[in-house]
């Protein structure tokens, strides 16, 4: 259950880091969070928790678009929602 649930998660990262409609400083942001998440060593909690920071980070950024801002808040609900499982 939770791999369906971290490759959707990573699904999620890869097409906010490729929307060409977002600031590019949030593409970089995704993709770094992607690859956090992906890296093979630590625990997943330790790794949530701070990918969770990382987008928290970003939702700060004033010229973020809407739908933007939204897939960041479906991104950190569903990553809550697997450290809660």
């Amino acid at each position: 259950m939770k791999d369906k649930n971290l490759e959707a998660i990573y699904s999620m990262l890869e097409e906010l880091a490729n929307d060409v409609s977002v600031p590019r400083n949030i593409r970089r942001g995704a993709k770094e969070a992607k690859d956090m998440l992906m890296k093979g060593e630590g625990a997943i909690d330790v790794k949530v928790a701070s990918v969770i920071s990382m987008l928290d980070e970003l939702l700060n950024d004033p010229n973020i678009p809407t739908h933007g801002r939204t897939a960041i808040w479906s991104i950190m609900s569903a990553l809550e929602s697997l450290t809660a499982s």
